[in-house]
Parts: C-alpha cells; structure tokens; sequence
C-alpha cells in the first residue's frame, strides 16, 4: 500500500501534497472533491467520517484535518541531515509549532473572506464589504507576522524558523496566498510581502499549482 493524499489540489489539499512534492514523496493523489457528495461516499467516510478533504492514508495510518496531515507528513518523513521539512531542534519545534496554530487561529477565516469575495465566487455574489472588513481584522496579526520577520539583526528573516524553510511557512503561506488580492494591505508589510512571494516561488508551490489547473481543467 502507498501513501494516499485525499482531495483536489485547488483545496486544503494543497498543504499536504505540497510537503510531499517538496519531499519528493512516491504518493498516490486521489483527487476527491469538496462539491457533488464525493466526500459523502461510505468508502470516504471510512477514511474521513467527518466527511471533509484532505485526508491521508499512510499505509493504514489514517489522517484528517489539513494542518494535521501536513504536520504528520513533515514528521513521518523527517531527514536527520537537517534536509527536511521538520524541526531539527527545540527552537525550530517551537517556530513550527505556534506558527502554523498561529495561522489558524489569528488569520485562515479572514484570509479565506478576502480569497471568496474578492476572486474566488462569482462576481455577483460577492460582498466587497465582508472582504473590506476581513482585510481591517488581518492588520492586527500581519503586524505580528511582519515584526517576527524583521528580525533583530540588519537582515530580516528568510524564513519563519529563521534560514531554513520548514513546515511552518507552508502552513502559514498556502493561508496568506489566499489575501494577494489585498496588495495595498500587504504593501504596508515588505518583509511578509517578500517572505509570502519566496514560499509562493518555491518548485513544489507551483508543481501543486499546475495540478490544481490540471484537475480544474482536466
């Protein structure tokens, strides 16, 4: 049996199977959708009850939740030559830690009300003023994000465990990916804006990308 990554790359999905394109996992994709009942099926179900994607299924080791899946992923195929995506010490555990519940916790609604009302739903379902007040609540935590990605040296941070990208930016970038619409907010914060662009660059980014456009297409 091989790794399994439940559900379209054009969905949470997209964290774990970001870890495994960086990790250069051997995965099976199953490209299950969120819409038309695909996660309602009772084989599904038996991998996810809650009936939500992502999911995995590690040789029988069943995952659900997307940040879960992503943090497992990062874990289970852990390099002690420092290569891979999970932390190599306490302090990077910490980084990895409260940053990705960070994201969740201070950004993921607000980030998601700015992606659905102001390019994801069509335009006539779009509420401005719902986007307009999501980006004013992002302020507070992006201040927080930028402030730990100055640094204290004269360089900022390359990334947020300090030189070495790790788990946690991509727990935190596939969130903020989502507010690249709102440029004005993120021109006010360069550090995050150059960090977020970096993430958004990387080969394994854009390999999920194109699978995301491959599966929307195809």
């Amino acid at each position: 049996m091989t790794l399994k990554i439940y559900g379209i790359a054009a969905s949470r999905a997209s964290r774990p199977l970001w870890v495994a394109h960086e990790l250069g996992l051997d995965y099976e994709h199953v490209p299950v959708p969120y819409q038309g009942g695909g996660t309602r099926t009772p084989e599904f179900l038996a991998i996810n009850p809650n009936g939500h994607i992502p999911a995995i299924d590690d040789n029988g080791v069943l995952v659900w939740e997307s940040m879960a899946c992503t943090l497992y992923l990062a874990e289970r195929f852990k390099a002690a030559d420092g290569s891979s995506l999970a932390a190599q010490n306490p302090a990077e555990l910490a980084e990895i830690l409260r940053w990705t519940f960070w994201s969740v916790t201070e950004c993921e609604k607000d980030a998601l009300t700015v992606l659905m009302h102001t390019v994801a739903m069509p335009v006539d379902r779009r509420k401005p003023l719902l986007a307009e007040e999501a980006t004013r609540r992002l302020v507070a935590p992006l201040a927080v994000l930028e402030q730990h990605l100055r640094g204290k040296g004269s360089e900022p941070l390359a990334y947020l465990a300090g030189e070495r990208f790790t788990v946690a930016d991509i727990a935190v970038a596939s969130i903020l990916a989502w507010v690249r619409s709102a440029r004005e907010m993120l021109a006010a914060y360069p550090c995050t804006a150059l960090w977020l662009e970096r993430c958004l660059k990387r080969p394994a980014q854009q390999q999920v990308r194109a699978l995301a456009r491959t599966v929307t297409t195809g």
